[in-house]
């Protein structure tokens, strides 16, 4: 029962805590924008000073709900594989400028007898990292920061977490800072505490997170270590196992072609592609450095003649950026560079490439955020893109419409390997379509609507001539339906991903077979869309294809370029469509109603469940409703039960808003009746975002 009461309580807590801080941010966030152009700079800045206060309050908060968490037996982790190479590429990119701009060096430095990657919670070992290097910036005046990854020495006790060092690993950070007395190192890993605990302190902050990265390193099975002196700086040490772990070693060019940085006075002209197994026993013990550099863009934007193969190559490692650079004039393309999102849109937009190269961990916007926005602008969205990260997320990018997906560490032959797939892709004059499906009036009318001139399309009826025709290699997408005669469209997929000789390429399921959850959840793994067929199905495999295909828009038939326009404008996807917010904080209403009308959208209001079914009987023409969980009389749950009884609301799009941040709560949404869900304080552009998706269908 405890349990249940502290599970209450973190609920609670959260929701009061939460609910305010939403108008809060959302409201000084529409402030800022400034959209009517009615406020002069001191209150923009007002306004910017209330959005950036609210999200450290919010930052607050979440702390100390990670702590009750922890402490209560309520936080789960997520085990999942963590590319350390990345993790450096993360650390490097948030915290090296904070170093420089308080005159620090800030070094990292990764042991080349490492795994390449490990089993771990990733965001959970981020946040233990993130709370030493802030400490350790924080606190130190002069010198530097060094961040350290080992595999932890023999000499260590790890008698507190019972670790094997065999299969473990050493995370360091140690700074030249201000150290700790020895009487205090104790007490800094109590919430609240701080080693200068007077009220005249020259140094900032909650005392809350070494509290925290000692649970959840506790949590992950491993521990931390502390070894400091007054005014000699501080070393903090988190040692955690690593489970099944990657064999792979960082060496010699793969080193550079990942992203790392050559050391100082190492140039990278003397690093050998070979070793003896001798050299590399004696290297072993080596670290590579990540110092901070800058660097001169050099690339052929002065001498682009018409006619000309231009690859864009959006990526922020000047050596990896060079390395693709050199091997795509091999292939004789002109080579933009662009070091940001925001330059890389600029030039896809200006120069027009004929194909884009395309990191995710970029400064600023991120690469899912480019991809995004090339394939919602008609001037670009046909310009084929290749991923090319250390994060492994191949699956995510194909289904946005990337041609491949290259993991770093990678090789040269590898990296060949995917210019040779731009090049081939860009050169294919006619795209080959497959459609596998088994009712020949379904399958001639899709044969219409795609049907162009570019492309060649062949129709088969049963799944085992769908697998014949993929293993021909010739095929640039498929569409599939699952109810065949002789396989189900889940078993074929299954096939296809276990046979080695059909190459990879987009899926897209175009069905009439309701699924249930679990479908759907396995169709994701393989599937680059999926398709129910309805009203505005039709539509959606228009805009699919032509995506996958990678069909110059203007090029298309008028009729098709009308309905690709009307599918990616987001004035025209909201305009007019009725909104209800059931919700019991008159704030959070205000606040969203604001935005919501500010899209031109109409906005009905229930102040409870109950009110919210007696609004909706009033509307039967609501498009969507934005549903709180926490209300009196009826809360959200019941609610959204209701309203799936009623047969004529049961595809009726319900998003889950709430304050609550539990274990459980999202399956809990979901299972009670809601399409989405979204915790407060709303983001609201990913609020737009999730109203465009659910309305589209």
């Amino acid at each position: 029962m405890a349990s249940k009461y502290k599970s209450e309580f973190l609920a609670n807590m959260s929701h009061e805590l939460r609910t305010p801080l939403n108008s809060i941010l959302v409201l000084s966030q529409m402030l800022s924008s400034n959209k009517t152009n009615n406020l002069n700079e001191k209150q923009i800045e007002f306004a910017t000073t209330i959005n950036s206060s609210g999200k450290d309050l919010l930052e607050l908060i979440n702390d100390v709900l990670d702590l009750s968490k922890v402490e209560s037996g309520m936080m789960e982790l997520n085990i999942d594989t963590v590319n350390l190479k990345q993790l450096c590429e993360d650390i490097r990119k948030k915290f090296a400028h904070v170093a420089k701009n308080k005159g620090l060096e800030f070094v990292i430095n990764i042991d080349e007898g490492v795994p390449h990657s490990i089993q771990s919670d990733s965001m959970r070992l981020m946040q233990i990292i993130k709370n030493f290097i802030s400490n350790a910036i924080k606190y130190t005046e002069e010198g530097k920061v060094e961040i350290d990854i080992t595999q932890p020495d023999k000499s260590l006790n790890l008698s507190n977490s019972g670790l094997n060092h065999k299969d473990a690993l050493s995370i360091s950070v140690t700074d030249s800072g201000i150290g700790i007395t020895k009487e205090k190192q104790n007490l800094i890993f109590e919430a609240f505490k701080q080693a200068d605990g007077t009220t005249s302190r020259k140094y900032g902050g909650t005392g809350l997170g070494l509290s925290i990265s000692k649970n959840l390193a506790q949590l992950l099975g491993g521990e931390i270590q502390l070894k400091s002196d007054e005014r000699e700086g501080s070393t903090f040490t988190l040692i955690f196992p690593v489970g099944e772990s990657k064999k792979e070693k960082a060496r010699d060019v793969s080193n550079l072609v990942a992203g790392v940085k050559p050391v100082p006075n190492s140039p990278a002209k003397e690093v050998k592609t070979t070793k003896t197994k001798k050299a590399t026993k004696a290297n072993k013990k080596k670290k590579v450095e990540l110092p901070v550099v800058e660097d001169n863009v050099r690339d052929d934007r002065k001498n682009i003649n018409k006619g000309d193969k231009i690859i864009l190559i959006i990526e922020d490692d000047p050596n990896f950026a060079q390395i693709l650079y050199d091997l795509a004039h091999d292939k004789d393309f002109k080579c933009l560079l662009a070091k940001n999102g925001e330059t890389g849109l600029h030039y896809a937009e200006f120069y027009k490439p004929d194909a884009v190269v395309l990191d995710i961990g970029l400064p600023g916007i991120d690469g899912w955020e480019v991809m995004e926005r090339l394939k919602e602008n008609p001037e670009t969205r046909h310009i084929p893109v290749h991923f090319m990260s250390a994060s492994d997320k191949d699956m995510e990018a194909l289904k946005m419409g990337a041609i491949g997906y290259l993991s770093k560490p990678a090789s040269v032959d590898s990296i060949n390997t995917a210019f040779n797939k731009i090049e081939n892709t860009i050169l294919k004059s006619v795209r080959k379509l497959l459609i596998v499906e088994d009712d020949d009036v379904m399958r001639k009318s899709i044969v219409d609507l795609i049907d162009a001139e570019d492309i060649n399309i062949k129709g088969v009826e049963s799944g085992r001539e769908g697998i014949e025709q993929l293993k021909t290699g010739e095929f640039d997408c498929m569409i599939l339906d699952l109810g065949l005669k002789d396989i189900s469209g889940f078993n074929l997929l299954e096939k296809i991903r276990k046979d080695e000789n059909i190459p990879r390429i987009p899926i897209i399921i175009y069905t009439g077979k309701e699924l249930s959850r679990e479908e759907e959840a396995k169709l994701q793994k393989y599937a680059s869309s999926i398709i129910i067929k309805g009203a505005h199905s039709p539509e959606r495999l228009i805009s699919e294809t032509t995506l996958f295909l990678h069909q110059v828009e203007s090029k298309l038939p008028k009729d098709k370029q009308k309905i690709l326009k009307m599918m990616h404008d987001k004035e025209t996807t909201l305009t007019g469509k009725k909104i209800m917010i059931v919700d019991d904080d008159m704030r959070n209403v205000f606040a969203l109603s604001s935005v919501l009308e500010e899209a031109n959208l109409k906005v009905v209001v229930g102040r409870n469940g109950k009110e919210g079914l007696e609004q909706l009987n009033e509307h039967p023409d609501t498009n969507l409703i934005l549903m709180d969980i926490m209300m009196p009389e009826m809360d959200g749950y019941e609610a959204m039960q209701k309203i799936r009884e009623k047969a004529k609301f049961k595809k009726l799009p319900i998003i889950a808003l709430t304050a609550k941040a539990m274990k459980g709560d999202k399956e809990k949404c979901i299972q009670s009746g809601a399409n989405d869900y979204l915790t407060k304080p709303v983001d609201t552009e990913k609020l737009l975002s999730l109203l465009r998706v659910w309305m589209y269908n």
